[in-house]
């Protein structure tokens, strides 16, 4: 088990890389599915890949991913540790082209993403968490950082990270809240689950999702969010858990840089 992320990174790499093969392609392919998602090539290719190799490496630990067969679906609710995966998360950048779109997989234990690792394909940057060290690292240009979620200062801005696409009128219900507390409020907008790794490597404080998101979106990043010190709650400040509902839906949720900090009185406050 304690090699069990480097399996991972190899396969989020390798995914990664089918991913821009594609990405350098005139026709994505692109399709609606049910929900009116886009799916194109890239996200196919990636969940073949990484499906195929995990089972291969690990054939004990049974595979989730948001491409998979609805039967998979339903076999889910029986596992107690398993894979989740997404293999493409951020079609929409990626059909824009704008880089923001990242693989993720995590290791589910018990319902707690335990391992996770969040790779960016554009960039060649690899995030990875591991709670039973309680370790989590960025990797860019091969050189390897532990990181760290920062605590509150009472002099410095609150730096809030939010959705390109979703969410606006709730996001802003949450920033007149904490304008009520904080003079300074810096925002910064972003695609995928990007936004809950600037948060683990202590680049901002606060990610409010307060739109749908699937529990694949949420469960890699999830895992570094929490190894680097932080955590990610519902809206009654709950810690998000995986795989203990039919639906695959997560609830709204906050991500926390500094889980210290009074948020109970404050984001109570948000009429959502």
């Amino acid at each position: 088990m304690s090699e069990l992320i480097d399996v991972m990174c190899d396969v989020a790499r390798a995914a990664g890389a089918a991913i821009l093969d594609i990405y350098q392609e005139d026709d994505f392919g692109i399709e609606t599915k049910s929900d009116d998602s886009p799916l194109t090539r890239a996200d196919l290719a990636a969940h073949q890949l990484i499906v195929s190799r995990l089972n291969e490496a690990v054939p004990s630990i049974p595979v989730l991913s948001e491409e998979s067969d609805p039967d998979v679906m339903l076999q889910r609710r029986q596992w107690t540790t398993f894979f989740m995966v997404d293999p493409l998360d951020g079609t929409k950048e990626f059909i824009n082209r704008n880089g923001e779109f990242t693989v993720n997989i995590a290791l589910i234990d018990d319902g707690v993403p335990v391992k996770g690792v969040v790779y960016v394909p554009v960039k060649d940057v690899m995030y990875r968490g591991d709670q039973s060290t309680g370790e989590a690292s960025v990797e860019r240009d091969g050189l390897v950082q532990l990181i760290k979620t920062r605590a509150l200062d009472a002099g410095a801005p609150l730096t809030v990270v939010a959705s390109r696409r979703h969410g606006g009128e709730a996001l802003e219900a949450c920033l007149t809240v904490l304008k009520t507390r904080f003079d300074n409020i810096e925002t910064t907008n972003m695609g995928s689950s990007l936004k809950l790794c600037l948060v683990a490597e202590g680049a901002a404080d606060l990610y409010p999702r307060l739109a749908p998101t699937s529990e694949w979106d949420t469960a890699a990043a999830q895992a570094v969010v929490e190894a680097a010190g932080g955590q990610v709650v519902d809206i009654d400040l709950n810690v998000l858990r995986y795989n203990q509902r039919d639906e695959i839906l997560n609830p709204f949720f906050y991500v926390l840089g500094d889980p210290a900090y009074d948020w109970t009185g404050l984001l109570k406050q948000v009429s959502i």
